[in-house]
């Protein structure tokens, strides 16, 4: 007898080796900073989710800390037999099946179920995969579902200082979605319960129901007797192409070399690299000219942002990139000293204003000024000069003297194989300079990746003394290193064109 649940189901009908290793070696799943976050958010939603229909009742229960299926499931029984008209985390077994709805809402002469997504997107195949699985199981405990619905994230909706949470979220009818999966979910179940029923590790290959290498928790375990680098980490080719030539059997990086369907300069460099072990590829005329198009004062700059599911700020909306923080170096004529300026917002603070006038006073108009991959920052100026009509004009100025560190290498100009295809600055930083420990971010205390700064500084809220200061220090010393690493990379560039 199966023991499923909803999302058990939609990780089955996602990879069927991802639903056997959650049964059987889920202690190989791998979840980075910023999947836990997600999680996080997705928590923060759903129990935001609750009040969208007035009041509620939630079922939820725990028994020695932890959660109590079979107590929540009676707990339904109950506030349905008195007909309560929002029951959130209702909970129903069928078998050896298990599902709580997000939010059962009474319509009619029956139940309609909100499957509550912290996404912005309704179109994803899994949610319906979700919602079916939650009207077969209610259809087999004898609930009549009247409607299937996701509620999500609206995009559009502006935060006016005062939380609205029926313009935040969306209501999208999944009835025609669900009709037509629902026949499907018997056979499925029949074939989880013969995969789920063997402790033989099935023999499914990596192929095109993997999601991007990274974004799969399984994924180093799925990938962890493949040669590296392999296929898989050819720059820039879609998952669908890479796939198909893993089943062709072109998987270490020797048997791509002569593959004629890759064209691309840069991949054929990446590969012709990691077999040959070449030195650095230097393109010195065309650095030399990128080189030309920066002048003095030159500045290096970095963010550092938030990206809130639940827009805090007024004027902005969910998933908002806000800055709170910037580092700045600057060299303010050629053989000059290199200078430092930073800026981290007050944590519990609204940070656009101070963080918009900081960058006035601290970048003069027309400056030239260095980033990396500058859509980033080109696109949180522009929408910080929309915030500040009164400093519009300077922070458009900024913008348009934004310089990219990037395109030398994005471009092809300076590689070597230690950047493994890559050109993050993560991955050129550490290729460039493989011994300085100044440079490792590994060395740095606390926070170590935008991720992590991406969840400090909102819980910084909550702290208070040696620890608020404790964290301040890290952001300010891992944002530093972000500049710090852009003045090595224009040194390493100039000497390059050398």
């Amino acid at each position: 007898m199966l023991n499923f649940s909803k999302s058990k189901y939609c990780a089955f009908c996602k990879c069927q080796m991802k639903a056997w290793l959650n049964k059987y070696k889920h202690d190989e799943a791998f979840f980075d900073d910023s999947t836990l976050a997600q999680m996080k958010v997705g928590n923060e939603v759903g129990d935001l989710a609750m009040g969208y229909f007035g009041d509620f009742v939630e079922v939820t229960e725990y028994t020695d800390g932890d959660i109590d299926l079979v107590k929540m499931a009676e707990r339904t029984k109950e506030e349905l037999a008195k007909g309560t008209p929002v029951i959130c985390e209702a909970s129903f077994f069928y078998g050896g099946l298990y599902c709580a709805v997000d939010i059962l809402r009474r319509e009619g002469d029956g139940w309609a179920i909100y499957e509550v997504k912290s996404s912005t997107h309704a179109d994803k195949p899994t949610y319906i995969d979700d919602v079916s699985y939650q009207k077969y199981v209610l259809e087999h405990c004898g609930i009549n579902v009247t409607g299937t619905y996701l509620l999500c994230i609206d995009n559009t909706y502006v935060f006016d200082g005062t939380l609205d949470i029926h313009k935040l979220f969306k209501v999208t009818d999944l009835s025609e979605q669900v009709a037509e999966k629902l026949p499907e979910v018997e056979g499925d179940l029949e074939i989880a319960e013969r995969l789920l029923s063997s402790e033989t590790e099935p023999g499914i290959p990596v192929g095109m129901q993997c999601e991007k290498p990274g974004e799969c928790e399984y994924w180093g375990y799925c990938t962890r007797n493949l040669p590296k680098p392999n296929v898989f980490d050819i720059y820039n080719l879609s998952m669908k192409k890479k796939a198909a030539l893993y089943d062709q059997g072109l998987i270490d990086f020797s048997s791509l070399e002569k593959e004629a369907s890759i064209k691309n300069d840069k991949q054929k460099r990446q590969i012709d690299f990691a077999v040959h072990d070449r030195g650095a590829y230097i393109d010195k005329e065309k650095i030399a000219e990128f080189l030309t198009t920066l002048s003095y004062p030159l500045y290096f700059l970095d963010f550092e942002s938030v990206q809130p599911a639940v827009p805090k700020y007024a004027g902005t909306k969910p998933y908002t990139q806000v800055p709170f923080q910037y580092s700045l170096h600057y060299i303010e004529s050629e053989g000059g000293q290199l200078k430092h300026k930073e800026f981290l917002a007050q944590a519990g603070t609204d940070p656009l204003r101070p963080i918009a006038e900081a960058l006035c006073k601290d970048i003069p108009a027309d400056a030239c000024v260095t980033v990396y991959n500058k859509s980033f920052e080109c696109t949180r100026l522009k929408e910080l000069a929309g915030y500040f009509p009164d400093l519009s004009q300077h922070l458009l100025s900024i913008r348009d003297n934004i310089a990219d560190l990037l395109v030398p290498f994005q471009s092809g100009w300076y590689y070597n194989r230690e950047m493994g295809g890559s050109f993050s600055i993560k991955s050129v930083l550490p290729a460039l300079f493989p011994d300085d420990p100044s440079l490792d971010y590994h060395n740095l205390n606390g926070i170590h990746n935008g991720g992590e700064a991406m969840n400090a500084f909102p819980a910084m809220e909550k702290m208070s003394g040696e620890e608020l200061e404790q964290t301040r220090r890290n952001l300010l010393e891992y944002c530093k290193l972000d500049t710090l690493a852009l003045v090595k990379v224009w040194e390493k560039l100039k000497e390059a064109a050398e």
